[in-house]
């Protein structure tokens, strides 16, 4: 689906919430690094686009208009998943010299990693970083194979051979389409859930073990196959949307989708699936450099 031609270019509204915050269209283009000519070509060319008058210009400098004003706050939080995007491909680029290689389950790389990049280029500008992602057990491979640096796993244990650090926690959630059963009823019971086939991730994957764990904590000794095995969050939410059948996946993955509702929340009685994510590196050594700057932004900013 191509993107709507008004918001093909963030650069207008970047912008105009440079100009609500420093008042002025010569200071925003200062801090953008361009003309103030250029500057307000961009925001009139905005203007044009949006078919409303966004900022009120004056002498002493310019202010939003109430529509400049919504269009803003609808555009913020576009402009800071822009800035993760920019961070996690960024994290990919493996064609120059690698400072810190990480290896990160796909929860983790896709949800969390990007902000925690950003903080680490603000205390350590020129560190380049190569991500690794997949599911936990190939991560812990990674570290242990030491072809990264630290790991980031789902995995309810620290596997033989690493050392772990608590960095996160994060709650798996059973979802539904809104047109299956479930989504009226709003609750099953564990030995329903354990009896009824997901769509699952692929053995390996922290999501699916700690589903396990927790069914097992819970003494239910057996589950049914899954209906589907999908190595992707993103296959794995589509799947649950079109209406193949329930899925767990983390909080951190379906929180937008609750709350458009194009998946709907089924509670799991007498089920714990809270988790904890953790960051692991090699057993008798500790993280130095760019891996303790990053394992240290990771365990405050969660």
């Amino acid at each position: 689906m191509p993107l709507p031609s008004r918001v093909t270019d963030l650069t207008g509204f970047d912008l105009l919430l440079s100009v609500a915050e420093l008042g002025s269209i010569g200071r925003a283009a200062a801090a953008h690094g361009m003309s103030q000519p250029s500057a307000s070509e961009r925001l009139r060319t905005l203007e044009a686009r949006a078919g409303v008058t966004l900022l009120e210009r004056t002498s002493r400098g310019a202010r939003l208009t109430t529509a400049g004003q919504l269009v803003a706050g609808w555009a913020a939080p576009v402009l800071a998943r822009a800035a993760d995007l920019d961070a996690g491909m960024t994290s990919l680029r493996a064609d120059r010299q690698s400072q810190l290689r990480i290896a990160a389950s796909l929860t983790v790389a896709e949800y969390l990693l990007p902000t925690w990049l950003i903080a680490l280029r603000t205390v350590s500008p020129d560190t380049a970083t190569v991500l690794t992602a997949g599911n936990s057990v190939h991560v812990a491979e990674q570290v242990l194979a030491h072809k990264a640096d630290l790991g980031f796993i789902e995995s309810t244990d620290v596997p033989a051979g690493l050392t772990g650090r608590v960095v996160a926690t994060d709650e798996l959630v059973l979802v539904v389409a809104p047109g299956h059963p479930w989504a009226k009823r709003r609750r099953v019971t564990a030995v329903r859930a354990a009896a009824t086939p997901l769509v699952s991730r692929e053995p390996g994957s922290g999501t699916r073990q700690a589903w396990e764990h927790a069914l097992t904590s819970a003494g239910i000794s057996s589950s049914a196959e899954p209906l589907l095995e999908m190595s992707s969050t993103t296959a794995i939410k589509a799947a649950a949307t079109g209406g193949i059948g329930p899925a767990v996946l983390s909080m951190h993955a379906v929180e937008a989708d609750l709350a458009t509702r194009t998946l709907v929340r089924v509670e799991v009685s007498d089920l714990d699936l809270h988790r904890a994510l953790r960051a692991v590196w090699p057993a008798g050594r500790t993280p130095r450099g760019p891996a303790s700057d990053l394992l240290t932004i990771a365990t405050r900013r969660s």
